[in-house]
């Protein structure tokens, strides 16, 4: 591939919209990794007894939010003007977030938490359900490997650069600065004119459909397309995965390998950076390579990368997410682009909302998995975690290769 891997992913940004609307996700995404960390801080300020309970409920509502939200989202995107959407839900977010550090009970975080994280759920989807209508379809892998390639990147080094301003201005003032990136993202949107975030948008989406029918819809779309329904069964086998790294890696570094706090950091964040480098580099494979070669080989390669990690030194540890978070991203990433190729454009609001809410029920299931794993049999349970994933992945490929099944 060489010059042209690197640099094909950013062809996407000569579509004016659509870098806009990329620039305005980094700024967000900066700003998520800025709260996240202020708000660890914070539940210590609150509660240092109860902090990780605390945060552990925080993460839960999160989640929650997504699950409850995200379907609606998709349907209230196809009835009305997404610019309004994006730039009402970044309001809102910017608003809550500029509160936070006046919290001085657990049950206001919760509120705040809730709260941001709902609209957070309408603006993921509606962001997702723009990006195939407003770029052409021959860049539309490229755009989408772009865009998670940041989300992966950010999720590394954001929390990084979070660290030093959170020590330079304060645990509470590293709002403030979420604030501030959030409204550089409304600004950016508000500069994108309204027709060309309505592209795709049926005239009789916004008429007054019932919501809950549309949410259905959405739900039956998303499992009834066989392509798609493959891929969302990937993703739920490698949050299984990715729960265990996620969960038990800290266990692993500093329990079983006896090391300190910074070869927890260095191991997750190479972690990061092998899932980056790929969502990166894959939009630019060829682009008549099947979508099931990512699919199959992202669940098996991340499943094998966690099974020996308990027999490991630290630096096979190292190489071995390295692959796990190859693996990740590759069994991953296909589901947006399939959603895109294989659901009528009048249908993908609902169908990426769907998506959203799932993907999230999936590490939902995953985490508590992880977790007992991590608990019972504390020398063992990458194997497990590992074997689980391997399993799964082999019945969902059997299930896929029936004869009546279509070729992805």
């Amino acid at each position: 591939m060489g010059t042209n891997a690197i640099t094909e992913p950013f062809k996407a940004l000569r579509n004016t919209i659509f870098a806009k609307l990329y620039f305005a996700q980094i700024a967000s995404l900066f700003g998520d990794a800025f709260t996240w960390l202020g708000l660890a801080l914070l539940t210590y300020e609150i509660s240092p007894q109860n902090a990780a309970t605390i945060l552990a409920t925080a993460l839960t509502l999160r989640v929650t939010a997504y699950i409850i939200f995200s379907p609606f989202a998709g349907v209230v995107s196809e009835k009305f003007q997404r610019k309004q959407i994006l730039v009402i839900t970044q309001v809102a977010r910017m608003t809550i977030v500029c509160m936070l550090p006046f919290v001085n009970a657990e049950w206001q975080l919760y509120g705040l938490i809730f709260a941001l994280n709902v609209f957070a759920a309408f603006f993921t989807p509606t962001y997702r359900a723009i990006i195939p209508q407003i770029v052409q379809k021959e860049i539309y892998r490229e755009a989408n490997g772009l865009s998670m390639a940041t989300f992966q990147l950010l999720s590394v080094f954001g929390p990084a650069l979070a660290g030093i301003l959170a020590v330079w201005l304060g645990p509470t003032q590293i709002f403030f600065v979420n604030g501030v990136t959030l409204l550089i993202a409304i600004l950016i949107i508000i500069t994108i004119p309204k027709a060309a975030l309505q592209k795709g948008v049926i005239k009789e989406n916004t008429t007054s459909k019932n919501t809950w029918n549309e949410v259905l819809k959405g739900i039956r779309l998303l499992f009834g397309n066989k392509i798609v329904r493959f891929a969302l069964s990937i993703e739920f086998i490698s949050a299984i995965a990715g729960a265990m790294v996620l969960v038990n890696t800290i266990g692993l570094v500093k329990t079983s390998l006896q090391l300190d706090d910074e070869h927890y950091g260095w191991i997750m964040s190479i972690f990061g950076v092998g899932a980056a480098i790929t969502a990166f580099l894959l939009g630019s494979l060829d682009k008549s390579k099947t979508r099931s070669i990512s699919l199959i080989s992202g669940a098996m390669l991340v499943g094998i990368a966690i099974s020996f990690a308990n027999f490991l030194p630290y630096n096979g540890l190292m190489f071995l997410w390295v692959l796990a978070g190859i693996g990740q991203t590759l069994a991953d990433m296909p589901s947006e682009t399939l959603i895109g190729e294989n659901i009528e454009p009048k249908d993908q609001g609902k169908v990426y909302g769907a998506h959203f809410a799932f993907s999230h029920l999936w590490w939902a299931i995953a985490y508590p998995i992880a977790g007992f794993l991590g608990t019972q049999f504390p020398d063992r349970e990458f194997l497990y975690g590992g074997i689980t994933t391997i399993v799964l992945a082999i019945v969902a490929i059997l299930l896929i290769r029936k004869p009546a099944s279509k070729s992805i």
